[in-house]
């Protein structure tokens, strides 16, 4: 099957790792990163899914990349708030903005990280939410 796309803009490890230490000083918590292979593998599961799976859409890549953090926690502290902000600067380095009520994000955030939301429900969810 045919790509349909052109290859999305990647967030980078240093941003994510910036970003993450940005969120531990202004919301508190432990920094540093527990798991470096968890780190290296959550960021590239995103371009691993682009390149095999071709109709694949900038809100499946966004959960891919949410998932990914959430779920292998390779920071000592703030998975769930990295995951959702990595998401968010994702999309918006390919031209799409994020929009969902705090306490709605909090409560997906929650249900991914525990394992009660999976990948694709993730994307439906982002999908929903893309202005």
């Amino acid at each position: 099957m045919a790509r349909q796309t052109a290859e999305p803009r990647w967030v980078d490890r240093l941003v994510v790792e910036a970003v993450h230490l940005d969120l531990i000083r202004e919301h508190g918590g432990m920094p540093g990163i527990r798991d470096e292979h968890a780190l290296e593998s959550a960021l590239a599961r995103a371009q691993q899914r682009f390149a095999y799976e071709p109709t694949v859409d900038l809100a499946g890549l966004a959960a891919t990349y949410g998932h990914g953090l959430a779920r292998s926690h390779p920071f000592n502290d703030g998975n769930k708030r990295i995951a959702f902000v990595t998401m968010g600067v994702f999309l918006g380095l390919n031209g799409r903005d994020l929009a969902a009520p705090e306490a709605e994000v909090v409560t997906v955030m929650l249900a991914l990280a525990a394992g009660e939301l999976d990948e694709e429900e993730l994307a439906a969810w982002l999908r929903s939410h893309l202005g």
